[in-house]
């Protein structure tokens, strides 16, 4: 074929999610070192968890693939922070890794519209006519009128094992040698940043006796609203460091490339080394790990929370440490990697590139960590990328929309100086966008961007058509006095409890029960956080012309300096500043609140 409308570079979970979206639209050419590596699951083999499962789920309701091939290779789920209100609570999916790859290089080989191609992308040039042609190592020139780059943790990769370091994006695999030079040389800035992955365990050499075992949910839930199969047949573990584990460390950190400089890259914050972790808090004499199968059949465990970049004989030495470790056969070492991204800065909200027109970056080439993030970005970078090529109209995903929204906005107008990690915190109305209404949120976003059909979204209306429908017969049904939600909206009753008095509802599907109960019970907190938001919306134009940031005690100290050294016209353009949080934004509009009458519009 002489050329593709999209040609994506990278089968990593960013690179899949892009390839799928873009193959909606037309042929897409998908460029890989070795396809028995797409789908791999390098660290944690599970999906989810607090401020990732929301992303999947909109994934999962914008057409996206990360959320079915979670279901499909489930072997434990769990709701977390199920006992909290329903804004933070957060499905987490372990999945079998290698069935994992297997099915998602099964959905990619198979598609119709995807043509894999096997080789290394040595440079992007423009064709003079608002296309690139990508250029492999063997002298291929492939030409495509959009181009996403997805290149995870490749670029110029290096990993680490204590002080030696071999070039590779991961382990046994090489790196993306020449991609970091065609993106410097239009004018991005490359930062480099460095993450890590905990080592794998034999697991019949781990005495899974000792370890405080946590049981699947008994109701196990899915993304797509059907669970796996197999969705809670294994439990995972817990268990925690030692004094032991602790003296290796602090006698031992001059063969970490971390402490000993060897390393430039800036690690993440969020998820710390297990030697940041005894460092920075000293004061901790144990820390919680987690041991988590890879398989049902499970030949090894993934001690999450243990990433390292110590040698290999003295993690021997720490896991053996580790209560029901003592015996511990590691097969295959931690290790950290260190690698060249872009900075987001300089990118569309669209991921598109400033500098280059018509390319386009997704996962952790933007500086971002975890595979839900890269799944998402792949998504949007695809869409985009597609609608691009065939001359459509440009769209984009507000913040207001969810935590895809958030993810984009904070990557473009606040950029990151670490791996970035999604978090219920980061969003303002999480109880507006919780993970249980994804699909009346993205799906109509999803049709308008042509990635759902006119069915799928047929079906998501008449749902919510039927959960209105169960709120009114509520309303309109009275039990000893009350209506049917105003017993519901007692702290101790549930929807079985008011039906035990004698109200009735129509038939509907657990997801729409759990819908109206929700949608009942916290009406009040959704109502308030609704005004809160339409008043935000207000507030965007705001002048923010003569106000002395310096005297406002209620800011933050960081929103302080940068807004002073910014000195932002509107509340618009301080929203967008990096530091300046969503606190601080409320500190602002109340300050000028008690200004009145000096309060004015931007125009």
């Amino acid at each position: 074929m002489s050329g593709w409308n999209v040609l994506v570079i990278g089968g990593g979970h960013a690179g899949l999610e892009a390839a799928w979206a873009a193959a909606k639209f037309s042929r897409v050419a998908l460029l890989i070192g070795n396809p028995a590596t797409v789908g791999r699951m390098p660290c944690n083999p599970a999906v989810g968890g607090p401020g990732k499962s929301q992303l999947v789920f909109e994934l999962q309701a914008l057409g996206g693939l990360m959320g079915r091939l979670a279901d499909e290779t489930a072997i434990h789920t769990r709701t977390l922070n199920a006992s909290k209100g329903p804004a933070v609570q957060s499905l987490r999916v372990q999945n079998e890794r290698d069935a994992y790859a297997e099915r998602a290089q099964d959905v990619i080989f198979g598609h119709p519209n995807i043509d894999i191609l096997r080789g290394e992308a040595a440079d992007l040039e423009s064709d003079g006519r608002g296309g690139w042609l990508v250029v492999t190592t063997d002298g291929r020139r492939l030409a495509a009128r959009s181009v996403v780059v997805a290149a995870g943790t490749f670029m110029r990769g290096v990993t680490w094992y204590g002080r030696q370091s071999r070039a590779e994006g991961r382990q046994g695999e090489p790196p993306a040698r020449f991609l970091s030079a065609p993106l410097a040389r239009a004018g991005h800035v490359l930062k480099r940043y460095k993450t890590g992955t905990p080592p794998r365990v034999r697991a019949d050499a781990v005495n899974f006796a000792e370890l405080l075992e946590i049981p699947a949910d008994p109701d196990p839930r899915g993304f797509t609203g059907t669970p796996g199969p197999r969705a809670a047949e294994s439990p995972t573990w817990q268990t925690h460091t030692t004094a032991e584990t602790h003296r290796l460390i602090n006698e031992n950190l001059h063969e970490s490339p971390m402490y000993s400089g060897d390393i430039e890259g800036l690690g993440p914050r969020y998820c710390p080394s297990i030697e940041d972790k005894v460092v920075r808090f000293a004061h901790h004499d144990r820390h919680l790990l987690f041991v988590e199968p890879d398989g049902v059949q499970t030949s090894e465990v993934y001690l999450q929370g243990f990433s390292s970049s110590l040698p290999p004989h003295l993690q021997d030495a720490l896991v053996r440490s580790l209560p029901g470790f003592e015996r511990a056969v590691i097969q295959r070492y931690a290790y950290a990697v260190e690698y060249d991204v872009v900075d987001s800065l300089e990118l569309s909200l669209n991921l598109e590139s400033k500098l280059m027109p018509g390319v386009f970056t997704a996962g952790q080439i933007n500086g971002t960590s975890g595979y839900e993030e890269a799944a998402a970005q792949g998504l949007i970078a695809g869409t985009a990328a597609a609608r691009r090529a065939l001359g459509e109209q440009e769209a984009f995903i507000g913040r207001e929309t969810g935590y895809i929204g958030v993810l984009l906005d904070e990557l473009v107008f606040k950029g990151s100086n670490e791996p970035y990690r999604m978090m219920t915190s980061r969003v303002e109305h999480r109880l507006l966008v919780r993970q249980d209404n994804a699909d009346e949120r993205m799906t109509p976003i999803g049709h308008a961007l042509g990635l759902v059909d006119g069915t799928e979204l047929a079906r998501v209306q008449a749902k919510y058509a039927r959960v209105q429908g169960g709120i009114a017969a509520l309303e309109g049904q009275r039990a000893q006095g009350q209506t049917g939600d105003a017993w519901l909206r007692r702290p101790e009753f549930s929807l079985p409890d008011v039906e035990a008095l004698g109200v009735t509802l129509p038939e509907l599907s657990p997801a729409e029960r759990e819908a109206v109960e929700i949608r009942v019970k916290y009406a009040g907190y959704i109502r308030r956080a609704e005004a809160q938001l339409r008043a935000e919306d207000r507030s965007r134009g705001l002048s923010l012309e003569g106000i002395d940031f310096g005297r406002i005690a209620a800011l933050s100290n960081e929103a302080r300096e940068k807004l002073g050294r910014a000195q932002p016209r509107t509340v618009e353009q301080a929203s967008r500043i990096s530091g300046v949080r969503h606190a601080d934004i409320s500190a602002l509009l109340v300050h000028l609140k008690q200004r009145g009458g000096d309060v004015s519009r931007e125009t």
